[in-house]
C-alpha cells in the first residue's frame, strides 16, 4: 500500500470498491423480458445534488419484510432519493463482495484519467460486463494502489466514504477490485449521487443500454440505468446483486439489490432479483424521488 493510499484511509476518504464479475460464464442464458414501463421525468445530468424531501413511505419496509419471507434465499434492498442521503435499508442481506457493480465508479475514473482512450473499454465493461475490458480500465489508472485510490476518489464524491477498494488479488482467478466489500447502504448512497457527478453521463448511457443477456432485474424497468454483479463464494454459492437508478413520478430513486438464492445458482439469483424488481415496480409511487440541479 502506497503512502498516499494510507493517508487517504486516515483522512476517511473512501477507497473505492471496484468490483468485476470475475467468473467467465460466457453469455448467461437468460430469457429477454419486455421492459416494465413507469412514468418518466426529464433526464438528470451531472450537477450539484439537492436532497429531496423523504416522502411518507414508512410502510415500505414493513411490506418488504413480509415479501422477503416469500423469496427463496437471503435478500436485501436499499433505497435513497437521487441527491439525498437518507437511506432505507431492508432485508437480512446487508453487505458482501461488489463483483461487477464496482465497474461503474471504475469506468468513471478511467474516463476522467484517460478520456477517449478509456471509452472503447468502458463500453463492454458496462454493457456486457466484460472482465478483460474492466482490467484494461484498471490498468489505465496506474499501479493497483493508484487505481484503487482513483476509484476511491469517485466513491467519495458520491458520498460513500466507508468503502475500502481492494487493490490486491485475494482470490486466485478473480480480479482484485471485484473482491471489494461494498454494503448495500454505501452503494445506494453512491448511486444516489451518481447522476450528479462530472463525467458520469457516458457511463449512465451505457447503463441504460445493456446487452440482451444483461436485461434482468432492475434493467427490466423501462428507462432505468443499472449495473449487475455476480460471483461465487468459496463454496461455489452465488451472490447476485445490482445497483440502479429508477425514474418515478416523484423524481429519481437509487436502488441496490442483492440475493443469495437457496439453491446457490446464478440463474436462481437472477430469478429472485426479477421478483424483487416486480415488487418494486408495483410500488413505484411510494419510492422517495429526488433530482440533481
Amino acid at each position: 500500500m502506497c503512502t498516499s493510499r494510507a493517508a487517504a484511509v486516515v483522512a476517511g476518504v473512501v477507497i473505492l470498491a471496484l468490483s468485476a464479475c470475475t467468473i467467465d460464464r460466457g453469455k448467461a442464458q437468460v430469457a429477454t423480458q419486455s421492459p416494465i414501463a413507469v412514468t418518466t421525468t426529464s433526464q438528470v445530468g451531472a450537477a450539484t445534488p439537492t436532497a429531496s424531501a423523504v416522502p411518507a413511505a414508512s410502510d415500505l419496509a414493513t411490506e418488504f419484510a413480509a415479501f422477503e419471507q416469500t423469496l427463496p434465499g437471503k435478500v436485501g434492498m436499499a433505497v435513497v432519493p437521487v441527491g439525498g442521503s437518507s437511506v432505507q435499508v431492508m432485508g437480512g442481506w446487508t453487505t458482501g463482495v461488489a463483483w461487477s457493480t464496482i465497474k461503474v465508479p471504475l469506468a468513471i475514473s478511467a474516463i476522467r484519467e484517460s478520456g477517449a482512450a478509456a471509452v472503447p473499454f468502458a463500453g463492454p465493461a458496462i454493457s456486457r460486463s466484460d472482465n478483460a475490458a474492466a482490467e484494461q480500465l484498471w490498468s489505465l489508472l496506474g499501479t493497483p494502489a493508484q487505481a484503487a485510490d482513483a476509484v476511491q476518489s469517485v466513491l467519495a464524491e458520491g458520498t460513500d466514504t466507508s468503502t475500502l477498494v481492494q487493490d490486491r488479488r485475494v482470490r486466485a482467478g478473480f480480479t482484485a477490485f471485484g473482491q471489494t466489500n461494498w454494503s448495500l447502504e454505501d452503494q445506494a448512497r453512491f448511486a444516489a449521487h451518481l447522476p450528479c457527478l462530472p463525467n458520469s453521463t457516458k457511463v449512465l448511457d451505457l447503463m441504460s443500454n445493456l446487452e440482451a443477456d444483461q436485461q434482468w432485474g432492475l434493467a427490466r424497468i423501462d428507462g432505468t440505468e443499472s449495473k449487475a454483479g455476480w460471483g461465487p463464494d468459496e463454496a461455489g454459492a452465488y451472490l447476485v446483486r445490482q445497483l440502479g437508478i429508477v425514474t418515478t413520478p416523484a423524481g429519481q430513486t437509487a436502488i441496490t439489490l442483492a440475493a443469495e438464492p437457496t439453491s446457490g445458482t446464478f440463474d436462481a439469483g437472477i430469478a429472485v432479483l426479477n421478483q424483487m424488481t416486480a415488487w418494486i415496480q408495483a410500488r413505484v409511487a411510494k419510492l422517495p424521488g429526488g433530482r440533481c440541479h
